[in-house]
């Protein structure tokens, strides 16, 4: 896939002693090094996956790496992220990403794209790049990197986690499948969780990711068999590793132009229809829910929907936990009806998106209530910041 020229490409003096380990094997030797040096390689997202196969990829030598990112560093982004430090918290995860790349090798071309890539720009930003590397954590951004990948005739490296599993695979290499083989439709917007929402083991992101890089690095060296074909499943609570075989589909579509993929995957519409189930939804602020409390009113039932591990980090004085899973089975209902007796209810969750659905089921039983706004989050930031955010 990769033939680049390598007459103008030169080790120094220093890339053979940084690079000796790689020098002596046979499969890589001083050629495959010329190519590492002159490969070039976008990453997609300085997140879990894109922290470690950037830092390894450093390492390894790559001589351009590009990195497409518009996020700021996040104290909760440390537990996996590890491209990223305490020090940068606050501040862009490109610039962040550069600064530790350079510590590691300072010789690596770093490009930086601080922007959402859309279907406007991702063309223009994969061009100049041999591969393209995954490492995002959204519907619309993995069918647009896959389209852009198809069109500009580029490997499309790939990886996803999820709390304890994750999966990668390698899309749009040598005449094997790509993403849309793999997921022809998206799923309905909000039926798999984020690990914002699902958490997600630190370490795992750490495994998934240094696949990937692997995975480059023998696409630029043209050395063993990648996973094109193949996706591979690991499982980190039961240390496993399974293959599912990926074929083309010879009736997919014909991608021919990068599309709108927020509309392709149902985001407005399903951010419509919230809307409008909403829009007659009774709302307080926790400013609102402070008051009532400070008041010895102990006239309503105060609702947390979250799961009991939440629960059990952070909780609102006087809150009785009946997660939304309760709710949506319908157990949950008759518990909260048995617990009103006729009292207020209000409900709230981590931000208030997963109250407001519970109190949407509630109200098609007949069960009126008010939401709490921006959730047990707003109460720390606004009301009591002893209470941990997470």
């Amino acid at each position: 896939m990769l033939n680049p020229n390598l007459d103008d490409i030169q080790l120094t003096k220093e890339d053979y002693e940084r690079y000796s380990r790689h020098l002596i094997l046979p499969e890589v030797g001083v050629e495959g090094q010329k190519k590492l040096k002159a490969a070039s390689v976008l990453c997609v997202g300085t997140g879990g996956l894109g922290s470690p196969l950037i830092l390894y990829l450093a390492a390894a030598g790559i001589g351009r790496i590009g990195i497409v990112d518009f996020d700021v560093v996040d104290y909760s982004n440390l537990q996996r992220q590890i491209i990223h430090s305490t020090s940068w918290v606050g501040k862009p995860k490109i610039e962040s990403a550069k600064n530790r790349i350079l510590e590691i090798n300072p010789h690596c071309q770093v490009d930086l794209y601080e922007t959402r890539l859309s279907a406007e720009n991702a063309l223009e930003i994969f061009k100049p790049y041999d591969i393209i590397i995954d490492g995002t954590d959204n519907f619309p951004t993995r069918y647009l990197v896959n389209d852009a990948c198809v069109l500009l005739n580029k490997p499309n490296v790939y990886g996803s986690i999820f709390r304890f599993e994750g999966q990668a695979t390698v899309f749009n290499y040598e005449d094997g499948p790509n993403y849309r083989d793999l997921y022809p439709e998206p799923p309905p917007p909000g039926l798999v969780p984020s690990c914002a929402e699902g958490g997600v083991l630190g370490i795992l992101p750490g495994i998934i990711g240094v696949i990937q890089a692997t995975e480059a690095v023998k696409i630029i060296l043209g050395q063993g068999k990648t996973l094109s074909g193949r996706l591979l499943l690991y499982n980190a609570l039961d240390m496993t590793f399974r293959e599912l075989k990926l074929r083309p589909n010879p009736e997919r579509p014909v991608i021919d132009q990068l599309i709108d993929y927020e509309e392709f995957c149902g985001i407005p519409q399903a951010k419509a229809a919230e809307a409008e189930q909403q829009s007659d939804l009774k709302e307080m602020t926790v400013q609102d829910l402070k008051a009532l409390i400070d008041g010895g009113d102990d006239d309503y039932l105060l609702l947390d929907v979250r799961n009991p591990n939440e629960y059990e980090i952070a909780q609102i004085p006087g809150s009785v936990l009946i997660p939304l899973s309760e709710i949506e089975s319908g157990a949950g209902v008759e518990k909260v009806r048995d617990m009103l007796n006729g009292h207020k209810l209000i409900a709230h969750c981590k931000m208030g998106g997963r109250s407001a659905k519970a109190l949407g089921i509630l109200k098609s039983a007949g069960i009126e209530g008010t939401n709490v706004k921006g959730g047990i989050q707003a109460w720390s930031r606004e009301i009591d910041a002893s209470v941990p955010e997470y």
